[in-house]
């Protein structure tokens, strides 16, 4: 009778088990400038308490080609009150993008205080840069490949884009176009009528770790509710809130989306 262990086991049968290693689809390629200008954040630094302080990143709408010119929903998400705004841009070239980021800047119902983006190229430029230094804009970023440095924007990804736009290949102005017209309904929908629950705090419980979330609260009510925001700029708000007729406002959407057709794959 022959004995083996189950530790030399383990060790014969290790190069069979052993996963190839495949990359996740990556679109960020590292700036290369001004790194040392623009200090690293990781999640869990995020420490200003106040209304205005913004995560910012791409979301891709290739449809699984990685090929060409296609359009990038470009995604903020303010970290206190969960308030989120979208712009589609053509493409990821610098000049794009920094329009993208100034017309999500003219929508924002409050100052922009900070933004926080990952260390894309897009990003991480001269001209943001000067930007932020001029209009006084506190400009942060995360590290390379560690997404969880923009946990908040990364889950908006998701959660709105992704949700409403899907994985569809969008290539056209007149898709880009769109998608902006889209945005422009959305933002009201999110962020005036679907509640969120925030993360207060992590409990572990021996092995497990239990998360404990506030109530349910939409990025509007939280804004109201804000010691930081003030009273000219909630007015804004609750007029603006009381102009919005909710079934009116879905129907425009699903309108909008039936107009927002994927490139077919030829």
């Amino acid at each position: 009778m022959v004995k083996i262990s189950p530790a030399t086991i383990d060790r014969l049968l290790n190069k069979y088990h052993k996963r190839p290693k495949i990359r996740g689809r990556s679109y960020t390629k590292p700036g290369t400038l001004l790194k040392t200008q623009i200090p690293i954040r990781t999640f869990s630094e995020w420490s200003e308490n106040k209304v205005g302080f913004c995560e910012i990143d791409l979301c891709g709408h290739d449809g699984g080609l990685v090929k060409g010119d296609f359009a990038w929903t470009l995604n903020f998400v303010d970290v206190k009150s969960a308030w989120t705004e979208q712009a589609a841009v053509f493409n990821k070239a610098q000049v794009h993008v920094f329009a993208g980021i100034k017309r999500i800047r003219d929508r924002l119902p409050f100052p922009l205080l900070g933004i926080d983006s990952d260390s894309g190229g897009e990003f991480i430029n001269d001209q943001l840069y000067r930007y932020s230094v001029t209009e006084k804009i506190t400009f942060t970023r995360g590290r390379p490949g560690k997404k969880n440095d923009n946990a908040y924007v990364e889950q908006k990804n998701d959660s709105i884009v992704r949700t409403w736009v899907g994985y569809g290949r969008f290539n056209t102005q007149t898709q880009v176009d769109i998608l902006n017209e889209l945005y422009e309904l959305l933002r009201l929908y999110t962020n005036f009528f679907l509640p969120v629950m925030k993360l207060k705090q992590k409990v572990r419980i021996g092995s497990k770790i239990r998360k404990i979330h506030d109530r349910p609260t939409t990025p509007y009510q939280r804004i109201l509710r804000a010691k930081d925001v003030s009273a000219v700029i909630k007015n804004k708000l609750k007029l603006k809130y009381q102009s919005l007729n909710l079934v009116e406002l879905k129907e425009k959407i699903d309108a909008v989306l039936k107009r927002l057709k994927p490139t077919p794959f030829k």
